[in-house]
């Protein structure tokens, strides 16, 4: 179904039935579709929603959002989608960016949320090396130079050309694959720290994660681990960022002994 929630329209699969429900969120620029598992495991005994999120999503699917949104955008439109399909409180399975808006929903509207499962959870900020500062700082000289250029006209479509050579030169890969427009809705996201937000939250939270993973590496788990005050954490060896796909059957079995069995 589609809903309008927030002036977006968002794509969600609802599935199953029961007394209690759960949401599922998805790692930025995936769809709902990467969930079916975790759908499938839970349908036969909860109400299941799968949002697809404005900008992301499958073909044709959740248009971007009418605005460049940050966490709290996509924190807010997810709340309302709970509240339209009656869902609260809901458990809440979350990737990567699903889970930082998770953290910020479960901090914000503790009454929404029963338990929550976050792997590969983003939302702690990476310290900035020097390298890295440096980096930047040339990043930011240089664009400066190219929004000079074309607010004086003189050199005809050289600035434009410019700044998208700036943004394969310097952007994250993730970055580089967007349009202009979501490219200030990922600088949005990325640059907001949830670290803060971890001692609010009230939901039993446990965090499933690849030893191995490079985007939202280890540390960020022992963090949240360490900040979130119902929290246990669970490392799966070899795996990566999506651990959750990788041992597919391992994290189902975590899913349903943690939000089926003894409730």
């Amino acid at each position: 179904m589609q809903l309008e929630v927030c002036n977006a329209k968002v794509d969600v699969t609802l599935s199953g039935e029961g007394e209690r429900s759960a949401l599922l969120l998805h790692g930025w620029m995936c769809s709902a579709q990467l969930m079916e598992n975790v759908r499938g495991e839970l349908e036969g005994r909860m109400r299941v929603a799968a949002i697809d999120f404005p900008g992301h999503g499958r073909q044709g699917k959740s248009a971007p959002p009418p605005e460049p949104w940050g966490v709290p955008e996509y924190m807010e439109m997810t709340a309302n989608v709970v509240s339209k399909l009656n869902l609260a409180p809901c458990d809440i399975v979350a990737h990567s960016f699903g889970a930082r808006v998770a953290i910020l929903l479960a901090a914000t509207y503790p009454e929404m949320v029963g338990r929550m499962i976050l792997t590969g959870a983003a939302g702690v900020k990476k310290p900035q090396t020097g390298k890295a500062s440096a980096r930047q700082q040339l990043y930011k000289g240089l664009r400066g130079a190219v929004n000079l250029a074309e607010k004086t006209r003189l050199f005809g479509s050289l600035p434009e050309k410019g700044r998208e050579k700036l943004v394969q030169t310097f952007g994250s890969p993730d970055y580089r694959a967007l349009s202009p427009e979501m490219r200030k809705t990922f600088v949005k996201v990325i640059s907001l720290d949830l670290t803060d937000q971890l001692e609010r939250i009230k939901a039993p939270t446990l965090l499933y994660w690849g030893a191995q993973d490079t985007e939202t590496p280890l540390w960020m788990a022992k963090v949240m681990e360490e900040r979130i005050p119902d929290a246990g954490l669970v490392v799966e060896e070899g795996a990566g960022h999506f651990a959750y796909l990788e041992h597919s059957r391992t994290f189902l079995r975590v899913v349903h002994s943690f939000l089926l069995e003894g409730r």
